[in-house]
């Protein structure tokens, strides 16, 4: 089969950059693929961030792709249609995850061609941060698809929502194995600067108001002097009420910023000197923290939120909170330390998932589901 990948490739960095090139890779194992990346994926006015662009010390993996699709560039939603066209793709797989998407995604799926099938994979339907708009063009960018996968359960209720007829399935989020080995927790540790010996608890991931940091600041203050807490990501927008917290907080020494991108080959160091990731979400889908977390062994909390009861909490790999409430993720940390059956059974669920959650097993559904649509 010939597919067609339309999304962010290299040089564009972060989470979807690193889901498509695991999916380039491993598609291309069975298959003749083809990455077409965006030439802009943003103006610079909409992006929160330092840089939508890898750096030289990130130490990416370079994918080929043909760079044509602007965004806000209807001219080259054209082009991008065209040469999808004359290449022959038997099935056009994009990515969704966002409305500012919504035009220019649906015009190419629209125009590849009447033999060509097009299949959406949704991170988000409805999302997080919400505008009045996100509703009529995520409508209008689905009507242009022939099936939708989505990663878990409740992104797929949003989805049936706006189109009930869409041919659908749910194929979770696979394990992340490209950041590396485990290291042993004493080198990580004397690597990142930080303590040995006390219950260490990590916040990884880019740092948006949605993301709740500042609940589990709050929440870490109620927790006694056992405890440190790493944070590990970039702030979109200003840090500034995240460092208030801190320094009015219980005690500040015992909380380590690392207020940057986190290049792939230092993930490890973070993963590898936590006991336990906390997701403190105000809102979510799925999460693909929970997907790095998984493959370096690390158990989770989690807030009730879109579909992390159903993908943490539901495959036994971390504890989920009851809601957001500072008080409510402070007492599940303290159970996860206070009772080591649980902590075993995490564990074992761990292991489990990361047998269930290949990259090739997600790849062999995708195809499988794409050629049964007509």
């Amino acid at each position: 089969m010939k597919i067609a990948l339309l999304s962010c490739f290299y040089p564009f960095r972060g989470g979807i950059a690193q889901f498509n090139a695991n999916l380039f890779e491993e598609l291309g194992k069975a298959h003749d693929v083809r990455a077409f990346n965006f030439s802009r994926q943003y103006p610079d006015f909409l992006f929160p961030g330092k840089t939508q662009y890898v750096t030289p010390e990130d130490e990416a993996v370079p994918v080929e792709a043909q760079a044509l699709l602007d965004t806000a560039d209807p001219f080259s939603w054209g082009r991008t249609a065209r040469e999808i066209r004359r290449w022959g793709a038997d099935l056009l797989v994009v990515r969704y995850w966002m409305s500012w998407f919504a035009p220019s995604l649906g015009w190419v799926a629209r125009h590849v061609g009447p033999k060509c099938r097009v299949v959406g994979i949704l991170d988000n339907v409805i999302p997080h941060e919400r505008h009045w708009f996100d509703t009529p063009l995520t409508k209008w960018f689905l009507r242009g698809l022939d099936g939708a996968v989505t990663l878990c359960e409740e992104v797929q209720g949003d989805l049936l929502k706006l189109r009930g007829d869409i041919p659908h399935t749910v194929l979770p989020h696979p394990i992340y194995t490209h950041f590396g080995e485990k290291l042993p927790r004493e080198q990580a540790e004397r690597i990142l600067g930080i303590p040995s010996g006390r219950r260490t608890l990590l916040f990884f991931g880019l740092i948006r108001e949605y993301k709740g940091l500042d609940i589990l600041l709050q929440a870490f203050d109620l927790l006694d002097g056992r405890y440190q807490l790493i944070i590990a990501g970039e702030p979109y927008g200003s840090f500034e009420r995240y460092r208030k917290l801190i320094d009015t907080g219980r005690d500040p020494a015992s909380v380590y910023v690392f207020p940057d991108y986190i290049r792939d080959s230092e993930v490890k160091h973070y993963f590898s000197a936590a006991d336990l990731t906390v997701l403190p979400y105000r809102s979510a889908t799925q999460s693909g923290i929970s997907s790095v977390s998984c493959h370096f062994d690390v158990p989770m909390v989690v807030t009730d939120v879109g579909g992390l009861r159903e993908t943490i909490g539901g495959r036994g790999t971390g504890i989920v909170c009851e809601n957001a409430a500072p008080a409510c993720i402070a007492a599940a940390i303290e159970r996860f330390f206070d009772e080591p059956l649980l902590r075993e059974r995490l564990g074992e669920g761990i292991r489990a998932e990361k047998e269930r959650l290949s990259w090739s097993r997600f790849s062999e559904d995708l195809t499988a589901f794409a050629a049964r649509l007509t």
